[in-house]
């Protein structure tokens, strides 16, 4: 069944856990689909993962558009979700403008933007010409020579303007929110206080799915694995097999454990 936002909703409603992973080629968007992924988010993570960028940060609109392409060829189960890249939001004529290009010529079923106060104009508008948004807060990373690779929303203050910008977000008209990075007991109220669906990576067991990039779930990314993630490849054996795992233990909320939690 292909999953569509009424869809979404009603696994929130039921308390059902969202099974999203990132997928950026054809190959790995048909195996998530063999999976029962709810989600695939093409992301800008991509610059890194794929690329081999430190940041997203050199990620362009076209190469956005070249990878949803690629997924959205094997995809026929999925919710589609992709980025807007760095800077292609700057201005509200060329953020409206560059999201009809990920719709028509990517075919992508939702656009995400990073931020909070600052994307509450473009969300509002995309939502009024019906363009179904994906917010993004916490870790932020278009904002990392800013703001680094840090846990965001630990003191009283930065956990209510967490809060205060999820909120305004879906009042805009988001659709569904990531939050990134941010102590479980945040994300878990941020998720209560929401009626669209809350995706977590780094965020604790507690918000309504769970996000991780499909590198890093496969254990393909070199180095060490960010401590919010895990190798479901170690004990599956074929790759699969391990996005079938990722699956039942997000659906049976056995990931993520206490040892992927960010610390409060």
């Amino acid at each position: 069944m292909k999953r569509n936002l009424a869809y979404l909703q009603k696994c929130k409603s039921a308390q059902q856990p969202i099974v999203c992973m990132t997928a950026y080629d054809a190959a790995f968007a048909h195996w998530a689909n063999q999976a029962d992924v709810d989600v695939l988010l093409v992301g800008d993570s991509l610059g890194m993962v794929v690329q081999g960028h430190a940041n997203t940060l050199p990620v362009t609109l076209e190469q956005m558009i070249y990878h949803a392409q690629a997924v959205q060829r094997t995809n026929n189960q999925a919710w589609c979700i992709v980025d807007l890249p760095f800077m292609a939001d700057s201005q509200l004529s060329q953020t409206l403008e560059n999201s009809a290009r990920l719709i028509k010529e990517a075919s992508a079923d939702m656009v995400k933007l990073e931020g909070g106060q600052r994307v509450i104009p473009a969300v509002r508008a995309l939502s009024d010409l019906g363009v179904p948004v994906c917010g993004h807060l916490g870790l932020l990373p278009q904002s990392v020579l800013k703001k680094g690779y840090r846990v965001q929303g630990r003191d009283e203050e930065a956990a209510e303007q967490l809060l205060a910008d999820a909120q305004a977000l879906e009042q805009a008209g988001a659709d569904m929110l990531v939050l990134e990075c941010v102590p479980s007991r945040l994300a878990e109220r941020i998720s209560q206080r929401l009626t669209i669906p809350v995706i977590g990576i780094g965020a604790g067991s507690n918000t309504d799915g769970q996000v991780l990039v499909v590198y890093d779930l496969l254990g393909l990314t070199p180095g060490k694995l960010p401590r919010f993630s895990k190798n479901f490849l170690t004990d599956a054996g074929s790759i699969s097999q391990a996005m079938m795992d990722f699956t039942q233990a997000v659906r049976s909320r056995a990931f993520p454990a206490a040892e992927h939690e960010m610390a409060d």
